[in-house]
């Protein structure tokens, strides 16, 4: 049994690293953070964080969603202001009025959504606020020269006269970060920048970063691929819930710890439910009512078979960023698939549009509920009768009798609060803004409800509330899927759960008495393989 690694002091500069690159007790931190608080109305976003950046490492920052490395990211370059705290670069405290400033001082940022004009060459995008100038106007051929000196400087053989949009993702990715270089950056954030890229995408980006970093840049790494972490960084710091769990050496921390430093362990007792039956896959005379064989979809996620049982629940394990909500899309028709086959009931089915598992009786619940669930200044009533005048066409109006009888139903068994219909949405609570959302879709009477993260948020007792509702809807034979980033919960409610890892289903495991969390941290740690 391995011990766990030791955080390394803030106090100590690190031991060395890899052989090739300088011993780090003979560097100063490019930016040392310290004590970082960040407070938000009602909410302690970063609570005392540390993090420091040394000149020619890559450091990723971990953490699953929630545990503020984006809130620590943002107040280093000036878009939130610190409450608490220092911020040191170059051996001086700054506090950066917002990114222009940061900037200036050498920290550029390359975010996940690539911050371009596609519709603009990609000199023009390389050099934007840099142009040549000649006589206050701009030198089109003297940015053109200057932004291929740029790309070569990075090794890049892309034509500077091509329109941006000419190009994939990854290439839009490099010319991003070639931008950030620009200005001769000392420390380039890189905040999910394989989000949308395939393998070799991603070695042509690590070619790039790695000469960055032999250069003597700081880059910091945001990912929650797992493989991709371990195969660039030499060094990171893990968050959770706003608060600094430790730094370390990646080479010294194995996976399986990693994962368990992210999640941790829950204090939250909840209310215990009762056990359901466990179901041994396929009983006989039994058919899924849904059935993904070989189902995928390019640069989303990797092809997958997956069985789902009229009263079973089958939970989606993973971190965030592993492909559980993309799995559940495609089995909605929110996303297309590209390759294989859905089988609804044992029929090849396509679904081309929600409308279309709508009426297969498949219903999906997003995790993001104020964007794509529910309408805030829309009433109670409305927001629970959306699903059924969607099925029913928007030109036959739901009688007014009708959708009374529905929304009381569910304002009742739902335990909505206040039980006021003409309630406006968007004052509730997390929790009942779920509830009213599940009585959308419970209103519809499916045959397959899909729940991405029902229960973040919410309070302890709303969960519960929840919790004991979907393990009953799955007695009375509906079919459920579960996602949720807390394994406990997907232990308590399924049975059976799929492992998902870097946008691949890489195992299930038949739930019981001896699975346990340690067993689903361990599948995702090896990704399938054996130890």
């Amino acid at each position: 049994m391995t011990t766990s690694p030791t955080a390394i002091p803030p106090d100590q500069p690190d031991q060395p690293g890899e052989p090739d690159r300088p011993d780090a007790r003979d560097r100063e931190p490019v930016v040392a953070m310290t004590g970082i608080t960040v407070t938000f109305p009602g909410v302690k976003a970063l609570d005392g964080v540390d993090l420091r950046l040394f000149p020619g490492e890559v450091h990723a920052l971990m953490g699953e969603n929630g545990a503020g490395k984006s809130t620590l990211i943002k107040a280093l370059t000036g878009v939130y202001a610190v409450d608490a705290g220092t911020i040191v670069v170059d051996g001086t405290a700054r506090t950066f009025a917002g990114p222009a400033q940061a900037q200036a001082a050498g920290i550029s940022t390359v975010y996940q959504e690539v911050n371009l004009c596609d519709n603009l060459s990609v000199a023009e995008n390389v050099m934007l606020g840099h142009e040549v100038r000649r006589a206050g106007l701009v030198d089109f051929r003297g940015t053109r020269r200057a932004a291929r000196e740029h790309l070569r400087a990075l090794n890049l053989d892309i034509d500077p006269a091509s329109t941006l949009s000419s190009h994939s993702l990854a290439v839009q990715q490099l010319v991003a970060i070639c931008r950030a270089m620009v200005v001769d950056a000392r420390v380039l954030i890189l905040d999910e920048p394989t989000s949308s890229l395939d393998v070799d995408e991603v070695e042509r980006l690590f070619a790039v970063v790695r000469d960055l970093r032999g250069r003597g840049v700081a880059i910091l790494f945001v990912s929650h691929f797992l493989e991709q972490v371990y195969a660039i960084s030499d060094r990171m710091t893990v968050l959770r819930n706003g608060t600094l769990v430790g730094e370390y050496r990646t080479a010294d921390l194995p996976r399986v710890e990693l994962v368990q430093k992210m999640i941790g362990r829950s204090l939250e007792v909840l209310e215990q439910l009762e056990e359901a039956p466990k179901r041994v896959a396929a009983e006989r005379g039994v058919q899924p009512y849904v059935q993904a064989l070989g189902l995928g979809r390019k640069g989303s996620i990797e092809p997958f078979d997956l069985d789902v049982y009229p009263g079973e629940v089958v939970g989606l394990a993973g971190l965030l960023g592993s492909g559980r909500t993309e799995l559940a899309r495609l089995l909605y028709g929110a996303d297309r698939s590209d390759v294989g086959e859905l089988r609804v009931e044992g029929q090849p089915t396509r679904l081309r549009t929600p409308r279309a598992a709508l009426a297969r009786r498949i219903v999906y619940s997003s995790e993001s509920r104020k964007t794509e669930g529910i309408i805030g200044d829309l009433t109670v009533r409305e927001n629970i009768v959306l699903g059924l005048q969607a099925e029913r066409g928007w030109l036959r109006r739901i009688p007014q009798r009708k959708a009374d009888e529905v929304v009381a139903q569910y304002v009742e068994q739902l335990g909505i609060r206040p039980a006021d219909p003409d309630a406006i949405a968007g004052n509730l609570s997390g929790g009942n803004q779920q509830k009213v959302l599940l009585a959308r879709w419970l209103a519809t009477q499916p045959r397959l409800l899909l729940l991405d993260e029902p229960t973040r948020g919410i309070d302890v007792g709303a969960k519960a509330e929840i919790q004991r509702l979907v393990a009953e809807l799955a007695e009375q034979g509906m079919a459920v899927v579960f996602i949720s980033a807390e394994l406990e919960e997907v232990l308590r409610l399924s049975h059976r759960i799929a492992v998902m890892r870097d946008r691949r289903k890489i195992g299930e495991l038949v739930n019981g008495d001896d699975v346990t969390t340690d067993d689903v941290v361990d599948l995702i740690a090896s990704g399938g393989q054996d130890a």
